[in-house]
């Protein structure tokens, strides 16, 4: 049985500018790439979950890349701990590579994995991709992880330079892929999904850097870039949005990418604050968790019309724009006193672009509990917010049309009252 060496692709869907493809194929054996379609994380999904589809698409795509190369993608549908014996039953493995990923549940299975494959006597090598800097590159002097964004971005901008944003050139070792056969890919029904209806984004955004700074902060303008989908599943690499970025001078996009870092950087250090307050005494707000009110807020009926309008757009579209995630985050914690899990809870479900870290890290910055958030006592004014950001009403208008007519909900809370509300119940937990 030949000697080999398989990439595992986990949220790094790309042949081109892999790091860990790119190691593999320069290694000693001919590479198998692998895809494990994890039910560990598919069992907690709904059955019309869209990212599955667009994982499954993708997949295909990456399929017929490889059978161009006279290659091909093995596909697993199961639990990694199981699906990993069976492929070693499979093939003569001598060495797994790939890329780092950050979130806990990642963590405790590459730790798994890394311990059972050793118990093989065979090498498990990880790399760096989805990032530029990780866990212990951007650090105080005094060699703990920064927790206000400003001085993180100055190092981060300031280490930036060619070496780390070169690209892995992994097309010139594509003849080390193992030469096989078409190998079979089970179907989504068989996973026990439906396809989902709905648009992905396009990966098409350097026309939106020229003006991003001036206009990404207004919804009913196509602005924003809309990749934080492929940066989710490494559909596109992360160097060459930065480089993009650099070459347009789009200071501002730049700092959202760093920003993402930023927090996965937060996630790495504090694995905690998945789960609970980074600053651990907001855990002692008594929060009200009105289911109805909840409902009407997951739904867009709340009667704030900006507020609505992005909660329908997120429902229909697996998308909101980042002004109005804002706005509907504070909403949800300080209007309603929701806990902020209950609120990324939803747009875990939701967010066709849903990443751990960056949604933490932004519910827990409009709850006020974060790192680097804002002070518990700023809470938006939706009616302010929408004069500033939505002034002639067109992203309200889209997405809810009977604004403006007696079909629209009643406000399901004053704006002055909440805000005492609020301020009362902070001021209790915090002092």
């Amino acid at each position: 049985m030949t000697s080999i060496s398989i990439l595992w692709f986990r949220r790094d869907l790309r042949l081109a500018d892999n790091a860990a493809l790119y190691h593999a194929l320069k290694g000693d054996y001919p590479v198998l790439p692998l895809f494990i379609f994890d039910k560990n994380i598919l069992d907690k999904l709904p059955k019309d979950d869209a990212r599955v589809t667009f994982i499954y698409q993708t997949i295909e795509d990456l399929k017929k890349e490889l059978q161009q190369q006279g290659s091909d993608l093995l596909v697993k549908y199961g639990e990694p701990e199981k699906i990993w014996p069976e492929v070693l039953k499979e093939y003569n493995v001598k060495e797994v590579y790939t890329n780092h990923d950050y979130e806990p549940y990642a963590r405790e299975r590459d730790d798994n994995m890394a311990e059972f494959l050793t118990s093989e006597k065979i090498a498990f090598k990880t790399f760096k991709d989805q990032v530029i800097f990780e866990k212990n590159e951007i650090l105080k002097a005094d060699k703990t992880p920064y927790t206000v964004f400003t001085p993180f971005y100055k190092q981060w901008h300031a280490k930036l330079n060619d070496f780390y944003l070169k690209a892995y050139p992994t097309e010139k070792y594509f003849k080390n892929l193992l030469q096989t056969k078409h190998l079979p890919l089970p179907t989504l029904t068989e996973m026990e999904f439906e396809k989902s209806k709905l648009d992905f984004p396009k990966i098409s955004y350097k026309s939106k850097l020229d003006n991003y700074a001036t206009e990404r902060d207004f919804p009913a303008l196509d602005s924003t870039t809309r990749i934080g989908l492929h940066l989710r599943f490494g559909t596109l690499s992360i160097r060459e949005a930065v480089k993009d970025a650099l070459e347009a001078k789009s200071n501002v996009w730049l700092s959202e990418l760093a920003w993402r870092e930023f927090y996965m950087t937060i996630l790495w250090h504090f694995p905690y604050s998945a789960f609970d307050s980074f600053k651990k005494q907001y855990d002692k707000i008594k929060w009200r968790n009105n289911e109805t009110e909840f409902k009407a807020w997951c739904e867009g009926n709340t009667g704030y019309p900006i507020v609505d309008a992005g909660m329908r757009q997120l429902n229909e579209t697996g998308w909101m724009h980042n002004r109005v995630r804002m706005i509907v985050g504070s909403f949800l914690t300080k209007h309603l006193l929701i806990d902020w899990r209950w609120g990324e809870t939803y747009f875990a479900e939701k967010l066709l672009d849903y990443e751990m870290a960056s949604n933490v890290g932004g519910w827990q910055w409009a709850a006020g509990s974060g790192n680097d958030a804002a002070p518990y006592f700023r809470v938006f004014n939706p009616e302010l917010q929408t004069k500033k950001f939505d002034p002639k009403f067109g992203y309200i208008k889209k997405w809810v049309p009977e604004f403006g007519t007696k079909k629209y909900a009643q406000p399901i809370v004053e704006h002055t009252f909440a805000r005492e509300r609020v301020l009362k119940v902070f001021k209790e937990a915090l002092s």
